[in-house]
Parts: structure tokens; C-alpha cells; sequence
């Protein structure tokens, strides 16, 4: 998917492109050199469901619980009203670029050529230190992913990539990948034990040389920094662009796995990873709200909230970031 991302400053909004909208921003771009021990937390709003909330409600909610980010997978105009002025940095997809391409989809070939025309427009209107754009994969493009270390890219899947990595290295732009232990638990049930998947683990999980591992999160966004060291890419950031964890529809899908691993995701990712220790990592959990429209069942199960803005559990994202909370699999 090829996205935009850009902060909600300024109540004025342009057309970009014709299919995505955007307003001036702050330069999102990560300095290289920043040590930050503050998660950069945002949330992600999908919303194919029902009974959904007026878009304003939406960004209130946002606001009222600590989460400085939004990704907004199609630039819906509602939504876009509502965040001006909101000083909630948005991360915003175009339309007719899936999410997570699939290498041997017809639409992957369109990609590279729609960030192109997209940067270029966005560099015509003076805005490209504000506005970065990026695309998003998931882990299972690699061909290795363990040890974290030796994590990189298939021959076939580089001829795709590398051409966007050295568009993002030139543009000075991050890599957005979704990360989703809950799919590897799932899938890989008698190899990975919940507590390593739920960042529970008291044990180290993977030793990789001199880095020690004891959750999942960390080995796949690193074996991902790995492949991108390989590629060309190691000056880039990683945005997760999405994680979380359903509560229900499938293995290990519980309100209570899901209240450990968000809880748990948003104070890890103050620390970084162990392959790049000290520098906080810029999340959007997934997703703000359950989305019954989905399929399958499991799908339907992701959500912080419910469609009337209930949580379906305590939202600890709200405590100072000074304060370290780990629960255990009681």
C-alpha cells in the first residue's frame, strides 16, 4: 500500500494525486541520531463495520486515550475534517494499492510508478520535507527470518524491492511493515510458546550471537532490519505500521491475550529492539475498533474498542510512559 504520512495542523486540504488527500506537516522524517525512550503510539482506524461512530467521536477518542497517531487506510473526507487541527499525525493510504502486496499480484507491478507520481506531485507543492511516502509489507516476504540476524530477502522478492528501498533511502522515508506475532503463534503453535509471542517470556527465547531475544516482536522486526542491511536499506527506519492481537476467532484469540499483548506492545516499544536498543519505535496498533463487516470470523476481532466506545479491557496506554508494566499469562 502506498501511503502518506503527515500531521493535522492546518485545517486546509489539497488533493494529492486525485486519490489521496493530505495538509501541510511537520518533517516526519526519524533523525537518524535520536535517542528517545517515548513510544511514538498511534492506532489504527479501519472501518469496514457497522454502527460506526461519527468521525469526530473518533479523533476525541483518539485524544483521550494518549494515542498521538491515526492510519486511515483510505482517505475518507469525514475523517479528514475531523483530524484538522487535532495535532494527530495521520498515516494515510491510497486507494488501489492493496495492503501488503502480494509479490504475484497483478497490482504489485503499479506500485514503485504510484509512490513515484505521488512524491512528485507532493515535491511540485513544496511539501516533500512534510509529507513521506512509503509502502507496507509484512515478514512473510523474507526468505530467512532466523536467527533475526541472517533475516533477508528472496531473489525474486528483491527484484521488487530494491527498487523501493533505494526510493525510500533517497527520499529519506521509513519502511512501513505490519507485525504480527499472533499470525506466527497461530500458524506455529508447537514451535512458539505464548509467553514469547506475549513479551511474557522470563527466559531469553533466541540467542543470535551477542543479541538476546525474549519475544517474537523484536526477532521480526529485526530480522526485517537484517533483510534491509542486505538490500541496501540500512539507513531506514521501520514504522510498524500495524500489531496487535484479536480477542477473538481463533488459537489463543482471548480478551485476555489481547489485553497482555497490546498492554505489553506499547511499553516495549520505548527501548527499541535488540538489534537497535535505545530508540523508540513508532507504532499503530491494530486496529481501534472491532470491524464486523469482515471475514473471517477471526478478522472480526482486533479492535480496542467496541463500535459504541466501550474498551474490551483496561486501557493501560494512558499511564506515564515512566511507568513499566509487564502482565504475565495469569
Amino acid at each position: 500500500m502506498a501511503m502518506l504520512k503527515l500531521k493535522s495542523t492546518s485545517p486546509r486540504i489539497n488533493d494529492v494525486h486525485g486519490s489521496a488527500t493530505s495538509w501541510p506537516a511537520n518533517d516526519l522524517q526519524p533523525t537518524p541520531n535520536r535517542i528517545s525512550h517515548e513510544a511514538q503510539k498511534g492506532a489504527c482506524y479501519g472501518r469496514l463495520g457497522k454502527n460506526l461512530l461519527p468521525a469526530e467521536e473518533v479523533v476525541e477518542l483518539y485524544i483521550q486515550n494518549n494515542f498521538q497517531r491515526m492510519r486511515l487506510y483510505d482517505p475518507n473526507l469525514a475523517a479528514l475534517q475531523a483530524l484538522s487541527g487535532s495535532d494527530i499525525e495521520l498515516m494515510l493510504g491510497v486507494p488501489n494499492v492493496a495492503n501488503n502486496v502480494n509479490l504475484s499480484d497483478s497490482l504489485a507491478q503499479f506500485l514503485l510508478p504510484a509512490m513515484k507520481n505521488i512524491n512528485n506531485t507532493i515535491s511540485a507543492a513544496g511539501l516533500d520535507n512534510q509529507i513521506k511516502v512509503s509502502a507496507s509489507i509484512n515478514p512473510g516476504v523474507l526468505g530467512i527470518s532466523y536467527p533475526p540476524s541472517k533475516g533477508s530477502f528472496p531473489t525474486e522478492a528483491r527484484t521488487f524491492l530494491d527498487p523501493i528501498t533505494s526510493f525510500l533511502v533517497e527520499n529519506r522515508a521509513p519502511l512501513l511493515v505490519n507485525i504480527h506475532p499472533y499470525l506466527i503463534y497461530r500458524d506455529m503453535t508447537q514451535d512458539t510458546s505464548l509467553d514469547h509471542a506475549l513479551f511474557t517470556a522470563n527466559e531469553v527465547m533466541v540467542q543470535d550471537g551477542q543479541l538476546e531475544y525474549r519475544n517474537l516482536f523484536y526477532s521480526m522486526v529485526d530480522a526485517v532490519y537484517s533483510a534491509l542491511e542486505e538490500a541496501g536499506g540500512g539507513s531506514l527506519e521501520i514504522v510498524v505500521s500495524e500489531s496487535g492481537w484479536p480477542s477473538a476467532g481463533g488459537t489463543g484469540a482471548t480478551l485476555d491475550n489481547a489485553r497482555i499483548y497490546n498492554t505489553n506492545l506499547t511499553q516495549h516499544v520505548k527501548g527499541g529492539t535488540s538489534k537497535r536498543p535505545g530508540k523508540a519505535i513508532e507504532i499503530y496498533v491494530f486496529t481501534m475498533f472491532d470491524e464486523n463487516n469482515k471475514s473471517p470470523e477471526l478478522e472480526k476481532h482486533w479492535g480496542l474498542f467496541l463500535p459504541n466506545k466501550q474498551p474490551k479491557y483496561p486501557l493501560l496506554c494512558r499511564i506515564p510512559s515512566t511507568t513499566q508494566i509487564v502482565f504475565p499469562i495469569d
